[in-house]
């Protein structure tokens, strides 16, 4: 059948479709996505302005249109951080219900890094042993670890590259004590959790999710996008700690200019870069992996689960 996963994110709101069944590998089919960038759209009082509103509502109703032009036989939407945090969510969630006719579920944050952590297991199997997860989205910072395809921890911080960015990172080239403060709050919020996941055991390979550390490789020197998604990609952290002072003294239209990274992401790189070092070194990870899969791959094999074998 062909699905389609409507993720409604804090940078994007990306229609996925894949052709799937049940204990088959999903090939994507078609790709459509919008930079809407709600964290940005969201008033001092943490709502969601009305302009954020009417954009949303329009560019659901654009990707309904995408879907049913590529034959979808069933969406599965789902929303993220920027909405499940908003002061108006409720009302939001109502209007998008009235006037495209989606039913927004709305991703506690430790089930989007369940889920995740669901993708990259499928992705590296069982030979990878032991899992350590770590994805960061524009609004938060998931993590995960287990043996199994449930893990057996997984929480998420309010640690997006969107968020901290618009919060933490005015100008276009951040003031060095703006990011030193930043660094110094990422460390912080991270380490209150370690200790936890520390008891676990240390993991058999982390791996990397997401658009921030896809690009954070591919500027390191990761295989391209054009190699396919079976070419093994790896960051290290001794390459993120000599990227990170770069970046942080570059415009937006500098890093833009970087492999791999495009225009809209390039504001926000600075923050996705300060999180992943972090969370590497106090995680003590010297090099992870980079997985293809990420939370849209992981809603779409939890949906196949569920259909009954043909």
């Amino acid at each position: 059948m062909r699905l389609g996963v409507l993720d409604v994110g804090s940078n994007t709101v990306h229609l996925l479709v894949v052709d799937a069944h049940h204990g088959a590998c999903p090939l994507p089919a078609h790709s459509h996505k919008t930079e809407l960038r709600l964290a940005g759209l969201i008033e001092d009082g943490g709502a969601i302005s009305e302009a954020g509103v009417d954009r949303l509502v329009a560019v659901i109703q654009d990707a309904l249109r995408a879907a049913e032009d590529k034959g979808v036989e069933e969406v599965l939407p789902f929303a993220t951080s920027a909405v499940r945090e908003a002061t108006n969510a409720d009302a939001v969630l109502a209007r998008v219900r009235e006037e495209t006719g989606v039913t927004l579920p709305v991703l506690p944050g430790d089930e989007e890094a369940r889920l995740t952590f669901l993708a990259a297991r499928r992705w590296f199997g069982w030979s990878a042993g032991k899992l350590l997860l770590l994805d960061i989205g524009g609004g938060s910072l998931e993590i995960a670890h287990g043996m199994d395809e449930e893990p057996d921890r997984a929480v998420s911080l309010p640690l997006g590259a969107g968020r901290l960015t618009h919060t933490r990172l005015p100008g276009d080239v951040p003031d060095p004590a703006d990011v030193r403060a930043l660094r110094r709050h990422v460390r912080a919020r991270i380490a209150r959790i370690v200790g936890d996941f520390a008891r676990l055991g240390a993991p058999d390979r982390t791996v990397g999710t997401s658009k921030t550390f896809k690009q954070l490789a591919r500027i390191a020197g990761a295989a391209r996008t054009a190699e396919g998604p079976y070419a093994p990609r790896t960051l290290s952290r001794k390459a993120l700690e000599e990227l990170v002072p770069r970046l942080a003294a570059m415009t937006s239209a500098q890093r833009a200019r970087l492999p791999g990274v495009s225009a809209g992401r390039a504001p926000q790189l600075v923050a996705g870069a300060l999180v992943a070092e972090a969370a590497m070194d106090l995680f003590g990870v010297d090099e992870l992996d980079i997985c293809p899969w990420a939370l849209r791959e992981g809603v779409i094999l939890s949906r196949l689960d569920h259909l009954p074998a043909e």
